[in-house]
């Protein structure tokens, strides 16, 4: 558990998304945070990511949506959710009582459609809204999206003319240079960017000789993605100069601090919810320890350690 003496240290400003611990759960592994009350008090993370929200209810993808890979796992659910209305309704006052940072993913088939959704969560209760721009396995939207500058672009500047909250843009890897995509989204007016979503692949069944997923391909998450995101990590904050949320493969304190030394502001926690649905919280007692062990004060003095000069631009 966090010490409460010290939890202080930890506090970050993301554009002035105010958060008690630089840790938040990464969207579509923590469903919308209700599900995990029975094993951790949501009061102590960061902020709830909850999964991608859209305007109407979907289905998600048919056939098999999930496998284990070495270090990892692939998932095709194909963003499945009730639609923002019912999570306006339904699932935002009951998350209200945690006091607590929402943050809600989009997603969308156009730059208007996120537009809107993101004006029906400019409510109280919502304190950021992340872009899924990035989704691997939709067909509509989704990778477009996360691959062309222009089009992220796009989508950002919809989305900040529709709401007054923190706005966030979640980058895809899948890209040839993750920079481009970075500079694009800032300039388009993003307050903060989180990286990175999944990496595009699939798997065989050999006995049957077809593809496993039902959608074929899937997105890879996992440990073994961290050394992918780290980079990109590490490359985007030499470029931009808004605040980063690092995610890919975070299984501990040691995984969380690789990404603050890469340039990042907080991160976020997504298939290790599947390990260990507490680990959003204990990793932060990881983080203390090596704070005390290297004589730092706050969490912020970490950040981008490791880059050129030892600081961000």
């Amino acid at each position: 558990m966090v010490k409460a003496r010290s939890t202080h240290r930890l506090a970050v400003n993301l554009a002035g998304l105010k958060l008690k611990t630089p840790v938040t759960t990464a969207s579509g592994t923590f469903g919308f945070g209700l599900e995990f009350t029975d094993f951790l008090d949501l009061h102590k993370l960061g902020a709830v990511t909850v999964k991608g929200t859209t305007l109407l209810p979907r289905a998600g993808n048919k056939g098999q949506r999930a496998v284990e890979t070495p270090s990892g796992m692939l998932n095709c659910v194909g963003l499945e959710n009730p639609g923002v209305e019912y999570f306006l309704q339904e699932t935002l006052p009951k998350l209200a009582k945690y006091k607590v940072p929402v943050i809600v993913n989009i997603a969308g088939a156009s730059p208007e459609e996120y537009g809107e959704l993101a004006g029906k969560l400019d409510v109280p209760g919502v304190a950021a809204v992340e872009i899924n721009i990035s989704c691997p396995n939709v067909k509509e939207g989704g990778i477009a999206f996360g691959t062309n500058p222009r089009a992220a672009a796009a989508v950002v500047r919809q989305v900040k003319d529709h709401t007054s909250k923190v706005v966030i843009t979640k980058l895809s890897p899948n890209v040839t240079s993750i920079t481009e995509l970075a500079l694009a989204v800032e300039a388009a007016g993003t307050d903060v960017i989180s990286l990175i979503n999944t990496l595009i692949g699939m798997k065989i069944d050999i006995e049957h000789q077809r593809p496993l997923l039902g959608n074929i391909t899937g997105g890879l998450s996992g440990p073994a993605v961290r050394p992918v995101a780290v980079r990109m990590c590490y490359e985007v904050a030499q470029q931009v100069k808004v605040p980063l949320i690092g995610m890919g493969g975070i299984m501990n304190a040691a995984d969380a601090l690789e990404f603050f030394l890469a340039g990042a502001n907080a991160v976020a926690v997504g298939t290790g919810n599947f390990v260990d649905p507490t680990l959003a919280v204990s990793i932060c007692d990881g983080i203390l320890e090596y704070m005390d062990r290297h004589k730092v004060q706050q969490v912020q003095d970490l950040v981008g350690l490791a880059l050129p000069g030892g600081k961000r631009r």
